[in-house]
Parts: structure tokens; sequence; C-alpha cells
């Protein structure tokens, strides 16, 4: 049996042992080089021509398989590798790390010189250097490619891979001067590019490339499209993911100010219905403007608009910039101007005056709002107090009225109730009062009315609108003043000359209606000598007066001239009047005058002396002689005497 065995085992023919070979290095992992030695290690052994054919067949197949096998190795090495790839490009979110590690893989994966990539610009029409990795030329990194210019414009123009071997050579793609020394100073040769693809939508082209030429093989186009790929997808994420942050962004900085501008107008909502209540429980102009103050941090003056100040807190006395006035008065907000802000307090478009906010260079837009609030609530108290002054000031008007139409007016004229009535609105009748007219052009009449009633309450008297004529009463001992401060004063705030005749003073209401037609007719004479536009009482137009005005005033006239020296003649029974009749019918000679009154001298010397202490010193200076005698002749005239 033993025989046997031994006969069956036979010794392997080289062939078959050359084979066994090329299984264990196959399966060993063995260079491709020792594969190949196999047929010449046989021919060594002895084998004969057929074995070592039939060695050379297998050793053919053996580097097959291993060719395979390096193929199938390359490629779960490349697939490894993209996979990787995709796993750090899906970690990076900032865009310009996605493309930097994307043409540091392909320079890696390729083995290449250099690995760049460029992006597209629709706006432009072109496709630019976005980032490189190995290159060294800055000339090279700054390129521009028009769309079908060179390799990489054909490629994001076309959307297909190109690859040249030796691109400087190359004819295939249209060369431009910019392109070639931007690549000859890079000194690159062989390149691919590859389009970088969303959809339809080319972004830009991935390229890898030598500074020697380079015949890049199917594999390699294939891998680089891969990697584009994935990089495609990496870089329209971190774009989306860019937008994402930039509209976060945008949308918290809309939330800060939303929230910003919710917390303004809150903070200016409160700070108006603080104000409201202040105007509605009675509060006055300083109330509401220490609250604005205090609200603003500043110094606060609100004015009237003719700029008279209404109130004023922790400022020194300012004025509105009229520049700022007019500028608010136009936008409709507050204005920083000299210095200081002004909003015009406004009811509509009708202007009833402004505020001045000092101490505040700046002023932000809720502090700013907030003052353009107060400036509103300023409007409802000023409406409120102008509603009020209305309604008082006809009150006035009546009052003033039947105390100028006088005791012959009616049967039913009690100077009792009128003097309650003027106590009421606290105007005591028992002062001396003097009676003012005033008139302007017509179409200021109105404002004329309104500004008077306004000094009416401020001197403590009354105001009102009689036959057309806008009429003062007011406390006065010195009406020529009155009338010339009224006629200044009210000129300047309703920008018209305003002509004023004053008469008074006097005491009682008995005495009002006769003051008012005496300066009604003073007026009268004011426009008559030309002087309209001046204010002035009966006395400081003299007997020019009495020729101007009508009959009633004569008497009034000589009272005022003479009043003294008829009222001694009357209680003591003198002839001082006769004797200064004379005295100047003889042309102020003393011995014509004696003459004519068959007295001694010194007697008319006497009683010129006592006509001097009754009239003044100065009763026969020129001026006065005139009005004296004239005077004189009015007094005979009226009494029939000579």
């Amino acid at each position: 049996m033993t025989a046997g065995r031994r006969a069956d085992a036979r010794t392997p023919s080289p062939a078959e042992a050359a084979a066994r070979r090329m299984l264990d290095l196959l399966a060993a992992d063995a260079p491709a080089q020792e594969l190949a030695a196999q047929p010449a290690r046989a021919r060594a052994d002895g084998a004969d021509p057929g074995e070592a054919a039939r060695i050379e067949e297998a050793t053919e197949a053996a580097l097959a398989v291993r060719r395979v096998l390096d193929q199938h190795r390359r490629r779960e090495a490349e697939l490894v590798a993209l996979f990787d790839t995709a796993g750090d490009l899906a970690g990076l979110r900032d865009l310009d790390a996605v493309l930097r590690a994307i043409v540091r893989r392909a320079r890696t994966l390729l083995g290449s010189d250099v690995a760049y990539l460029t992006l597209n610009d629709p706006a432009a029409h072109d496709t630019f250097m976005r980032v490189t990795d190995g290159s060294v030329s800055a000339a090279f990194q700054q390129l521009r490619l028009g769309m079908g210019e060179g390799l990489g414009g054909l490629v994001a123009q076309t959307a297909r891979p190109y690859a040249s071997t030796d691109y400087r050579t190359d004819r295939r793609y249209r060369h431009t001067g910019t392109i070639d020394d931007g690549v000859a100073e890079e000194g690159l040769r062989g390149i691919l590019g590859v389009p970088l693809r969303l959809g339809e939508e080319i972004i830009g082209v991935l390229f890898a490339a030598d500074r020697t030429p380079r015949e890049f093989t199917p594999d390699a186009i294939a891998l680089l499209g891969s990697l584009a790929d994935h990089a495609a997808v990496a870089i329209d994420s971190a774009r989306r993911l860019d937008e994402t942050r930039t509209a976060l962004t945008r949308l918290e900085t809309a939330n800060a100010t939303a929230r910003a501008h919710s917390e303004a107008l809150h903070q200016a909502s409160d700070a108006h219905d603080r104000l409201s209540k202040l105007v509605l429980r009675g509060a006055g102009t300083d109330e509401v403007a220490a609250e604005i103050a205090a609200l603003l941090g500043g110094g606060v003056a609100v004015h009237d608009t003719d700029g008279s100040e209404l109130a004023r807190v922790g400022t020194e006395p300012v004025t509105p910039s009229p520049a700022g006035l007019d500028a608010s008065h136009t936008e409709g907000r507050a204005v920083h101007a000299d210095g200081v802000w002004t909003c015009a307090v406004l009811a509509g478009a009708e202007p009833l005056g402004s505020i001045v906010l000092t101490g505040r260079a700046d002023l932000p837009e809720p502090d700013r709002r907030l003052f353009e609030r107060a400036a509103l609530v300023t409007a409802m108290l000023l409406l409120i107090r102008r509603s009020v002054a209305e309604t008082e000031d006809r009150v006035r008007g009546e009052l003033l009225d039947d105390l100028l139409a006088g005791p012959a007016s009616s049967a039913h004229w009690d100077e009792g109730s009128l003097t309650l009535r003027a106590r009421r609105l606290g105007v005591d009748l028992a002062r001396p009062h003097a009676v003012a007219v005033l008139d302007c052009e017509p179409a200021a009449r109105s404002r004329l009315a309104t500004e008077t009633a306004r000094t009416a309450r401020r001197l403590g008297g009354l105001a009102g609108t009689r036959h057309g004529n806008t009429v003062l009463l007011a406390p006065c001992e010195q009406p020529g003043t009155l009338a010339r401060d009224l006629a200044a004063d009210l000129a300047r705030i309703i920008g018209t000359p305003v002509t004023v005749g004053a008469a008074g003073p006097g005491t009682g209401p008995e005495h009002h209606a006769a003051l008012h037609t005496e300066a009604l007719r003073c007026r009268t004479a004011l426009h008559s000598l030309g002087r309209t536009g001046e204010g002035a009482d009966v006395t400081d137009l003299g007997f020019i007066g009495v020729l101007l005005g009508d009959r009633a005033g004569i008497a009034p006239y000589v009272e005022r001239v003479l009043g003294p020296v008829l009222a001694y003649d009357r209680e003591r029974g003198t002839e001082l009047v006769r004797t200064l009749h004379a005295y100047y019918d003889q042309g102020a000679s003393l011995s014509r005058a004696k003459d004519a009154l068959h007295v001694h001298v010194n007697t008319v010397v006497q009683r010129l002396d006592r006509v001097a202490q009754l009239l003044g010193p100065d009763w026969n200076t020129p001026a006065s002689a005139l009005e004296l005698h004239l005077a004189l002749r009015l007094h005979r005239l009226c009494h029939g005497t000579r």
C-alpha cells in the first residue's frame, strides 16, 4: 500500500510549480516586478519550451490580476479620500475655510503641484481666481478669465471638463496675454479643469496643475470631478449658511431696533400721558416747562408767537432761533440751530408759539420724538388757555361796550352793577383809567384786536371792538405815554403800523364814554396830521386837536388849559380871566392892559403872578401863550362874553 501511495504522488511540473508560486506572490501582495521575473526563473530551472510558454501565460494572467487589484485598491483609496473630503467639508461653516479645504484636498488627491479654484461673477460675466494652494505668483492669484477665454474660461462657459498636457503649446484654447503671462509666471504646463456644478448652474471651476507636462488620465479627471461635485455642494451650503447668518444678524438688528423703537414709543407715550395729565389738571406753562426739562435733562423756555417768554426752567433767558423756528414750522420737527433745539408749537398749520431746549448738544431720536411730543402737549395747553382767554375777552368786551355806551345809552344803566362786574374781572374802576382807540390796515385788524386783548389782560384792563375800532381801557395816569407805547409795541408784534389816540385819565364809569369820544377824536386827528402809525393824547396835539376834532372837544380843551384860572375866579370872584384877555388883546403890554382894565399897573402884575402860580412858570412861553390865548378866545365865544 505504501509503495502504491508513493507511486501516485508525483512531482509537480515546472509550470505547475511556477503557477503555485505566482498565486502565493499574489496572496502576499508581492510587487509586479517579482511576478514578471517568474518565466526567467522557470527557464533557469530547466523548464522545456512548452512549460516555459505555459509559465509565460500564467505570468500574464497574474500580472493582469495584479493590475485589477491595484486599480481596485486605488479606487478604494480615492473613495475613502472622497468620503473623508465630504466629511471634512460638511464640518466646515466658513466659506473661505471650505474653499481652502477644497483646493488643498484636490492638490493632495491628484498629487499636483498647484490646485486652485475660480468662481463665476454673473455681474461681470467672467470667472475670477478665488483660492489657490501651492501658487507662488501674485499675478496668477489675481487672474480674471472672461467666459470662453483660456482653459478655465472654456470650462466655465461650457460646463465640461478640459485637460491640457502642456497649456503653453496647446492651441485648442483661446489664449490671452493676461492669462498666458499669469500661467507662465506660475510655471504651469499640464492643467486640468472641471466645473463646479449646482444643478444646471455653474458656479466656478476647480483646477489641478503641474509645472511639467502631464497626461491626465480619465481616472484623474473623474476623481477631480467627483471632488468638484462635493465641493459645489459644500460651497452652496456654506453660502446658504452665510446668508442665514446674515439674515439672522439683520433680524437681530431689526429686533433690537424694534425693541428700541418700542421702548422709545413707550417712553414717549408715558411722557405724553404725564404732560397731558398736568394740562388736564389745570397746570400752567411753568409746570409743563418744568416737567419737559426734567424729562429731557436740559433747560426749557416756552415762548408766545411774538417771542415773549411764557415760561422758563433751568436756563438763562433765551430766544428762539429764527432760522430754527422757520425750519421747524416747515418740517414739523425739532431743529438744532444756533446752539439750541427749537420746536414750533403748532395747531395744524397755525403757530401758537415755540419751545427752546438748551444744554443738549446731541438729541437722540427717542429724545427728539419726546421733545416733539412735548410741543404737541404745549399746543394743547396753549389752545386751552386761548379758549379760556377768548371767553374772558368776550366777557370783558361786553363790559367795556356797556361802559363806553355811557349813562345816556339806557335808562337802566347802573354804575354799581358795572363796578361789580369789573371787580369780578379784576378791574378796579375806582382807579384812574385812560381810554385808547387803535387802528391799522384792514388785513391786520383781527390780529390787532387779539394782541390788544392780551395787552389788556397784562395791564389789568379791558379791551374790545366798538363801531369797528379796537378800544382799550387800562389803569393809567399818562394817556400820552400809554398811546405811544401801544403804537410801538403792537406795530412790532403784528408787523404793520398802528395808530393810537388816547384820552384820560378818568375815574368812575360815568367818565369813560366821554374819554372814548375824546380818544377817537385824537386818533382821527393823528390821521389828518399825517401821523399814522403814531400814538398821542389830546394834550400832545394841543389846539390842533381841537381844530381837527369836533365841537364836543372845545369845553374839555378850555378846561384843560384854563381850568385852574377859571376855578380860582369862580371861587374868589376875581378877574384873572378878564386880566388875561386884556393882557393878550393889548399885545402883552402891561401899561396898555392897565388902561384897558382901569387899574394900576401893579394890580395887573399881581394878577399875572397869580396866573403863573396856577398855570406854572412857563405859562407865557410862546407855545403856552398860543394855547392860552386860543383857550381864552374859545371861552369868550362859548360864553358870549367880551
